[in-house]
């Protein structure tokens, strides 16, 4: 479980936001350690270089309903969209005289451009399309290179970033080619465009990305290589949520022992009208490859017995919070922590209502259809860490997509009326990812809380299972869009839903490359019997080993045990942190 020399990690992501991946990109570049291979498709996009002409874009592009976004690439104007394989290698490349690049080493662009287009060269020969090659003078991969009208089959640019390469290249696997038609492709207006589809060779994307993956981690892995792969499904129900159609679930009991022990006897499933949630819920496991999981029956080992601790100091603090009319994320998800920071003084603040707009496979919050936020929520949660004395507030909140800002506004709001209030308490905020929208996150940002989490909950293979209205890349992005505006950042794992401890491992190293300060890992606990199965019971001696993972990884303190969960231990961890600044 411990990784050893630099990494090559390669990550199929599926489809993706260009936005969402590019701020991963950049996370990546400014803070990993290791080597990444990033895979996906995207939706529709347009991109234009920084050489790119404007006479390039035709008029098609308005009515083509394809985003258009300028980065930070070299060449011309290139499409992006389902059906293309697009690569991102993030490595730190060799330089010309051996120095490192702080030293005065130079990297050669141009042998890092002719060393992708060989390995896409390579891939095509492996798939069975041997006629390709260069042409002077227009980087990318042609089809019948040698003839009087070659065809571009990939295209590349590329970024070099104090060493780091960022940007590289898309392979047109079996994509919408009409698209092309509304651009001058790479600025090339006299040699047309072509795909593997339409010079005859009839392969699936799953295919590309593994013969891309076998080559790529022979051609540029120094050390150890892994992968991880998100489900390779594109339907819209899969990334729709779960609802709670087949009935609120029998609740998985609390016993004489502690919070939300298994039963000693079976519970019924109550399906309600119909089991089709529950049908979709198994077919997404069974993709991902997550069996029938532990027996609802079965006793939790004593390792996930939290003692029920009573007394006067969680009395008073359930008082309180009923008086202010607040809602607690310690309640409302059932936290097995509840008596031990309640009787802390410690409690997470749940803002823009008790209702969320998801129903993840994990989670015991309320999906019914929510109400507007109310303007003096933010009002009431800083009376209530006023009159409790806290000097650590930790606010979170339910997904609320059904607002144009994903309730950005609220946190901002919350955040300043408990500083106005109570100057000097650090805050923590525990975010959705408002629909990966970056100017309603930059609202939340600029609010500059002390903590700011957004948590990642599972590995690659499983985030369809476990939260299919959320997204790997897009939580990856939001964590790095948060480090870049200069925020201790944030996230947590929940295991015990099928995951490998490699998954684990490999998950660690994602948040470890776009910045990530403080991460949290705990075990996941059924609350229904409509809920996720458990998969497994992790022992102690397994967290203790993703905590020795996550402090090689760089990740500045990882807390990890059996019952840990997002805001457990907030300000300790806080107060462990030195987080690392932009530029450093």
């Amino acid at each position: 479980m411990t990784p050893a020399g630099p990494t090559l990690r390669i990550r199929w992501l599926g489809r993706t936001s260009y936005d969402d991946t590019l701020a991963v990109q950049h996370g990546l570049v400014e803070r990993g350690r290791d080597d990444w291979l990033l895979l996906c498709e995207h939706h529709h996009v347009y991109t234009l270089g920084r050489r790119t002409d404007e006479a390039n874009l035709l008029a098609g592009v308005a009515t083509s309903g394809a985003a258009v976004v300028a980065v930070d690439r070299g060449g011309d104007v290139t499409y992006h969209g389902p059906g293309q394989l697009v690569g991102y290698p993030i490595r730190t490349l060799p330089t010309r005289n051996g120095r490192r690049v702080e030293d005065g080493g130079v990297v050669d662009t141009r042998a890092w451009v002719a060393d992708i287009e060989q390995l896409l060269i390579d891939v095509l020969v492996r798939l069975g399309l041997t006629d390709v090659g260069r042409v002077p003078g227009c980087p990318g991969v042609w089809v019948a290179p040698e003839s009087p009208r070659p065809r571009k089959v990939a295209a590349i640019g590329v970024r070099i970033s104090r060493g780091r390469s960022m940007h590289g290249f898309a392979l047109n696997v079996d994509p919408d080619m009409d698209m092309f038609s509304n651009i001058v492709p790479c600025g090339i207006s006299n040699r047309p465009v072509t795909s593997l589809a339409a010079e005859g060779v009839d392969v699936d994307m799953h295919r590309v990305v593994d013969v891309v993956a076998e080559l790529a981690a022979q051609r540029w892995a120094w050390g150890a290589r892994e992968r991880a792969d998100v489900v390779w499904r594109h339907r819209s129900e899969d990334l729709s949520a779960f609802t709670r159609g087949e009935g609120p679930g029998a609740p998985v009991a609390p016993d004489a022992h502690g919070v939300g022990s298994s039963p000693s006897t079976p519970v019924p499933v109550a399906l309600g009208r119909s089991g089709d949630a529950t049908a979709r819920r198994r077919r997404r496991l069974d993709e991902a490859g997550v069996g029938e999981g532990v027996p609802i029956a079965e006793r939790k080992p004593d390792w996930l017995r939290a003692p029920v601790v009573m007394g006067e100091p969680y009395r008073d603090l359930r008082r309180q919070f009923r008086d202010l009319d607040l809602v607690t994320v310690c309640e409302e998800a059932g936290c097995p922590n509840i008596y031990d920071c309640w009787a802390d003084g410690t409690a997470t603040f749940m803002i823009n209502g008790e209702r969320c707009t998801r129903a993840c496979g994990f989670c015991l919050v309320d999906t019914r259809h929510p109400e507007p936020p109310d303007p003096a929520e933010p009002d009431r949660v800083a009376r209530a860490v006023d009159q409790l004395g806290l000097r650590f507030a930790v606010v979170t909140a339910v997904a609320r997509d059904d607002l144009h800002d994903g309730g950005a506004a609220q946190f901002a709001a919350t955040i300043a009326a408990i500083r106005q209030r109570t100057p000097g308490v650090s805050v923590e905020v525990l975010i959705p990812d408002c629909k990966g929208d970056p100017e309603a996150l930059q609202v939340i940002f600029d609010a500059a809380p002390e903590v700011l989490n957004h948590n990642i909950e599972t590995v690659a293979r499983l985030q369809r299972a476990v939260r299919p209205s959320a997204s790997y890349t897009r939580s990856l992005a939001v964590l790095a869009r948060a480090k870049q505006s200069g925020l201790t950042t944030k996230s947590g794992i929940i295991v015990g839903m099928g995951e490998t401890d490699d998954e684990v491992v490999a998950a660690l190293a994602d948040l470890a490359g776009v910045g990530v300060d403080i991460v949290t890992i705990g075990q996941y606990l059924r609350p229904t019997t409509n809920h996720l199965p458990v998969a497994r019971w992790v022992p102690p001696e397994t967290f203790g080993g993703y905590a020795r993972v996550g402090a090689e990884l760089g990740i500045g303190h990882v807390e990890s045990s059996p019952l840990t969960r997002s805001s457990y231990h907030a300000r300790q961890a806080a107060d462990r942190v030195v987080p690392v600044t932009i530029g450093s």
